[in-house]
């Protein structure tokens, strides 16, 4: 997008998170002026320590950045190609995580926050908005993600006549690398795989016998739990469950998930197979914080240290923050909002990030992108562009503008879940775009669907540049 300095009126973007950082930064970039206004400073949130802005409250992984076979590398790779902030000021702050990009979470805020900072076009305003934007601010974008002041949600509520939806979220304790016992414990990333910065031992595994893992099963069951209060019956986003509600599906539900032993070798008994494992992330770039992998909880402080302590190598474990359980809420995107994130009862006003219904770091980041391009392209009178559907910006953006599942138990009636990015919100490919490599003796099953992935992957990333050159 060309910078134009001329005399525009400033954009006001509402929330300093990912969303409302990457909003802001792409309107400025676009030689828009931009006022982001930030509560933090003012008044907290539930989940949020500090007031730096773009600050990860959950896990610090991006995920996947794999752009060759994984939809979630395949965002990273597109908001590179489009000059994302966020994307620039975590690959600046990663951290080895296997292939997975993770970065130092205070590293990454600080770079975000300085960025937007020193911006020439940007003013940063630390105030509560606590209502719908005044009428003056004719282009407005909301970005205050899953955990929106009260005053701003209810009159959220009142513009639209729908209540917003809402999930739990939760967040997993971080530990003292230093407390953890590698006699017992030992560096490995899965399969041994070396991800970007990483040496294939970005984790730290702690491996559980048959009894050690029935027992931590049944305190992880029977520990004190936060109670929902309020919140009953909200339900939970099924990509971010407590450890515990996954406990509760079934005994082995965890070996099958973020505690499976599979790829990993015990360094200090390698003929004997761990049951379960439970795996640790590296967690700022100094090395000397770790963060327990999938371990989001709703148990008491008290029960998590008692309960965590019983896991291998983390009997003296000191932690340096807990997890917590917090409520996230979103709108329903599909019904009030048009193809360009601008709620269809208030032209100009755009909503980006969590808040739509998308889910995860990248995705709420992605969508602040677009909201933040569409603003800058109204504010000076050009075209609103939308991404091909075919680019993981487009995919994700239609599934919060436009799909979303059908209930089975209200006929007529459509429901809306937040979603990661991910290959099934891609069209098909054409007919014949993937075909039998030469030589290969067969062609179906894994082999079909990973030439299915690149082939998408690829696709996507052509129509992204494609989009962004002005040329599709």
């Amino acid at each position: 997008m060309s910078k134009d300095t001329s005399s525009h009126s400033p954009i006001h973007v509402i929330g300093g998170g990912l969303a409302g950082s990457e909003a802001a930064w792409q309107i400025a970039e676009a030689g828009v002026p931009v006022v982001l206004h930030e509560m933090r400073g003012v008044r907290g949130t539930d989940a949020h320590k500090t007031d730096g802005l773009a600050e990860l409250v959950c896990s610090n992984s991006f995920r996947s950045d794999d752009a060759t076979s994984n939809a979630v590398g395949v965002l990273h790779a597109e908001m590179r190609l489009a000059g994302s902030l966020i994307m620039k000021a975590a690959d600046a702050n990663q951290v080895p995580a296997g292939g997975a990009l993770a970065v130092d979470r205070d590293g990454f805020s600080d770079a975000v926050t300085a960025a937007i900072a020193g911006h020439p076009l940007i003013t940063v305003v630390r105030e509560e908005i606590r209502g719908l934007p005044p009428k003056e601010w004719d282009l407005a974008v909301i970005a205050t993600g899953p955990l929106t002041a009260p005053d701003l949600a209810e009159s959220i509520r009142q513009e639209t006549g729908a209540d917003a939806l809402a999930f739990f979220d939760a967040i997993a304790p971080i530990v003292y690398t230093e407390t953890i016992d590698m006699d017992i414990c030992w560096y490995q990333s899965r399969y041994d795989k070396v991800g970007p910065g990483g040496t294939g031992k970005d984790y730290i595994n702690c491996p559980m016998n048959e009894e050690q893992y029935n027992a931590f099963i049944d305190a992880l069951v029977a520990g004190d739990k936060t109670g929902f209060k309020e919140w009953e019956g909200t339900p939970y986003f099924d990509g971010c469950l407590p450890i515990e509600v996954m406990a509760e599906r079934g005994r082995e539900t965890l070996r099958y998930g973020p505690m499976k032993p599979m790829g990993l070798t015990n360094a200090h008994n390698p003929t004997v197979k761990a049951y379960a494992v439970v795996q640790l992330r590296q967690d700022n770039a100094l090395g000397t914080l770790y963060n327990m992998v999938g371990f989001q909880t709703k148990l008491k402080y008290g029960a998590q240290a008692e309960v965590f302590r019983m896991i291998p190598g983390l009997e003296n474990a000191e932690f340096a923050r807990l997890g917590g359980l917090h409520r996230n809420t979103y709108i329903n995107s599909p019904t009030l909002l048009d193809g360009t994130l601008t709620l269809k009862s208030r032209p100009g006003l755009r909503f980006a990030g969590q808040i739509t219904g998308c889910e995860g770091y990248v995705e709420s980041a992605s969508i602040g992108l677009l909201a933040g391009r569409f603003a800058a392209a109204e504010r000076k009178g050009e075209p609103l562009v939308a991404p091909p559907a075919t680019t993981a910006f487009g995919a994700l953006l239609n599934h919060i503008t436009g799909g979303h599942i059908v209930s089975d138990d209200e006929p007529g009636k459509r429901s809306f879940q937040p979603m990661n990015v991910n290959f099934g919100l891609f069209p098909p490919l054409e007919p014949g775009a993937i075909t039998k490599p030469e030589g290969a003796k067969r062609f179906r099953g894994k082999e079909k669907a990973a030439a299915k992935k690149q082939a998408t992957a690829a696709r996507a990333l052509g129509d992204c540049a494609a989009w962004l050159n002005g040329t599709d």
